[in-house]
């Protein structure tokens, strides 16, 4: 019988879980991701050139992704393709049955020249393609020294390179805390980490059947490293404080922060200034759901958000394609590698019935446990737009403002939401609302009493990533010819050990 090809896309703890499992299962297996090594953002590495001597202290649980990464890549049946981006999946005529078809360039990053096409027809895709920060408009946060967490992390994480001397790290979720831990380790000074949640929003979150906790004894051991490192480098943690403007001629130079309610409102009177060089700011995440929903996946709401909808196995309601991690729920990464586990042994057609599924079955379990006590615990609050003023840029891509936004939306000849993306420009810029459209989602049903959870004149909390283009492609690329012929699973590049 020969041996299925299964395609993982994305290679952070999800996919390489995916792969390791399928392979282990008899798959012939292609793993894709768009960085040099694999790891994603919470196994991030540094490049070969750099020569790092001692990686381990970069990030938690090193050895068991070391030895995975290590197996993986070289593994007989595995095809490693770095720096390679799926830019479109294309869905299979109704009378074929199977996964889509997929698109890629491959031999550098989006903005370099001369990369190759090519495409796959996976029998079973695995979609694994993670998050991104998700950050809140608020005056100044256009600024130059202005960074999402994500962003500031993986420069300290896979670059060694420090945002700034003073920083400021300010949001909502844990994830605060290894942001700041990863800056102070690469030589910044971080004033203060600020949650915006208050302590009893934090606490009752946290506290809801606390017996679940000792599942996650991994997570906590790590929040608790996190924590001393910021007590013996006397970081401060504010909580139900926020950044809520950034000032600065040419970069950002100062912040204010003030002390917000329950709902995010601001606090009369509790306004602080702060000098600072740099500001990293995240208010949870959003999936990359651009693929999934190109092949056509149905999605779920959740109080955190909208995620690829998934069964038992791991399969989404696209016949074979399956998902794991942060599409499915950000749940850490002790989670996204039980869901990654679970579905590459299943796309391989490995034994449904092995034992050793029920262990990795319970620790997917717990983890959609630990998901939703983390949307519990740290919620956006209802009030945050009471931080914007009308010339607050919203989509600072295209520029457009929080005023010509309301009344686009308020306006009943520009309220659809076509209308009012092509009268404010409002998600046309080169991120195509990855950043801004959330936002234009939640804005759009507040200002018509609606619940930003519900589909509104065409725009749903799914819009912004319902896009033909998944990634950045240049037109010639996307024109050029010869035309792109389906390859075999042949390496982009040898699969030898990194030796960082």
């Amino acid at each position: 019988m020969t041996a299925r090809h299964v395609v993982v896309v994305g290679a952070g703890p999800a996919g390489l879980a995916a792969a390791e499992s399928a392979l282990s299962a008899g798959a012939q297996v292609t793993l894709i991701d768009s960085a040099e090594q694999p790891g994603g953002q919470y196994n991030r590495m540094l490049p070969d050139t750099y020569g790092a001597a001692h990686p381990e202290r970069l990030q938690h649980g090193w050895r068991d992704f070391d030895r995975r990464r290590r197996r993986v890549l070289t593994h007989p049946r595995c095809t490693w393709w770095p720096e390679t981006s799926v830019w479109a999946l294309e869905r299979p005529a109704p009378t074929e049955p199977g996964p889509p078809r997929a698109h890629m360039l491959s031999g550098g990053p989006a903005d370099g020249g001369e990369r190759r096409r090519h495409t796959l027809d996976p029998d079973v895709l695995v979609l694994a393609v993670g998050a991104h920060d998700r950050v809140l408009p608020f005056p100044g946060w256009e600024l130059p020294g202005v960074f999402t967490a994500g962003a500031a992390q993986a420069l300290a994480k896979g670059e060694r390179v420090v945002v700034g001397d003073q920083v400021m790290v300010a949001g909502t979720g844990p994830f605060l805390l290894p942001v700041a831990a990863s800056l102070l380790e690469a030589g910044s000074k971080v004033l203060a980490v600020l949650e915006a949640n208050v302590l009893a929003t934090v606490a009752r979150g946290w506290a809801r059947r606390p017996w679940e906790l000792a599942a996650q004894a991994g997570e906590t051991s790590e929040l608790i490293e996190y924590t001393t490192t910021l007590a013996r480098h006397r970081v401060p943690y504010r909580m139900g404080r926020a950044v809520v403007e950034a000032r600065g001629e040419g970069r950002v130079e100062e912040v204010v922060t003030a002390r917000l309610s329950a709902d995010w409102s601001v606090v009369p009177g509790s306004e602080r200034t702060t000098a600072v060089d740099a500001v990293c700011v995240t208010h949870g995440f959003s999936p990359q759901l651009e693929l999934p929903l190109a092949a056509g996946c149905a999605l779920r709401r959740t109080p955190a958000g909208v995620f690829v909808a998934v069964d038992d196995d791991q399969c989404t309601s696209c016949p074979g394609v399956c998902a794991a991690g942060e599409i499915t729920g950000i749940a850490g990464a002790p989670a996204a590698r039980a869901e990654g586990a679970l579905a590459g042994w299943l796309a391989a057609g490995g034994d449904p019935t092995t034992p050793t599924l029920r262990s990795v079955r319970r620790s997917r379990d717990q983890g959609r446990a630990f998901a939703d006590r983390l949307a519990r615990a740290h919620p956006i609050g209802a009030a945050w737009p009471g931080w914007l003023r009308p010339q607050t840029v919203v989509c600072r891509c295209e520029e457009a403002d929080y005023a010509s936004i309301c009344r686009a939306v308020t306006d009943p000849a520009s309220a659809a939401a076509r209308v009012t993306k092509l009268e404010t420009r409002a998600g046309l810029g080169p991120c195509q609302g990855r950043m801004c459209g959330p936002t234009i989602v939640d804005l759009t049903a507040r200002l018509n009493d609606a619940s930003p959870d519900r589909w509104y004149e065409g725009l749903s909390p799914a819009s912004p990533h319902r896009r033909p283009i998944a990634q950045p492609i240049r037109l010639g690329e996307l024109s050029g010819l010869p035309a792109p012929t389906p390859c075999a699973p042949t390496p982009v590049s040898s699969a030898k050990e990194s030796n960082s």
